[in-house]
């Protein structure tokens, strides 16, 4: 991802969110019913933005090499830590050099926290690759700056060959070079078919 692009958009969120500032103060000068005060004390707590059906493209290098799509995307700009959060689900795809989907991803509820550059999708977890492997879990972590995506839960990955369980996991970012760190059991795919013809 390029960095730029990444703090330009920080640049514009926080350059809009003084224009809605600046509107509700003048709002109150004109002696309106707003409650500027409880405006500025609630702030940590609500959003600053929120978008519907949006469509989030990252470049590195004038190439496309990830697209986010949300139904409801809410940016907590005033927050110790700020974030990204994504309350309805997000579909994440990441591209190669070539234009190609390396994986994708989707998840009913993620956040990204900026300033740790760190993803976290949880509740219905499914990533995909290009080999046609499908990773189940229900919570997904994604570090930006180690280019490294992890979970200590359970997960399911189902290949070609089978599908193996464990507990943990760790990848690259376009899970092609991913691990179990404790598998529990395998079940190859002739295995399977064998079983459900008797």
């Amino acid at each position: 991802m390029a960095t730029g692009d990444k703090y330009n958009k920080i640049r514009i969120i926080k350059f809009l969110s003084l224009i809605i500032l600046t509107w509700l103060s003048i709002l109150t000068s004109c002696k309106t019913s707003v409650d500027f005060e409880s405006v500025l004390e609630d702030k940590d707590s609500k959003a600053s933005m929120f978008a519907k059906n949006s469509e989030i493209i990252y470049t590195e290098n004038g190439k496309v090499k990830l697209k986010i799509i949300a139904p409801l995307t809410k940016y907590y700009q005033f927050k110790d830590d700020p974030y990204t959060e994504f309350p309805e689900g997000i579909t994440v795809y990441t591209f190669s050099d070539s234009m190609e989907v390396e994986s994708e991803l989707t998840a009913k509820y993620a956040t990204f926290f900026e300033k740790k550059g760190l993803w976290s999708a949880s509740n219905n977890v499914v990533a995909k690759n290009s080999k046609g492997e499908t990773l189940n879990t229900e919570h997904l972590f994604w570090d930006q700056i180690k280019k490294k995506v992890y979970t200590e839960d359970m997960v399911k990955i189902t290949t070609a060959d089978g599908i193996q369980y464990g507990q943990g996991f760790t990848s690259d970012e376009s899970f092609n070079s991913w691990e179990i760190k404790n598998p529990t059991s395998y079940y190859y795919i002739n295995e399977m078919e064998a079983t459900q013809k008797k």
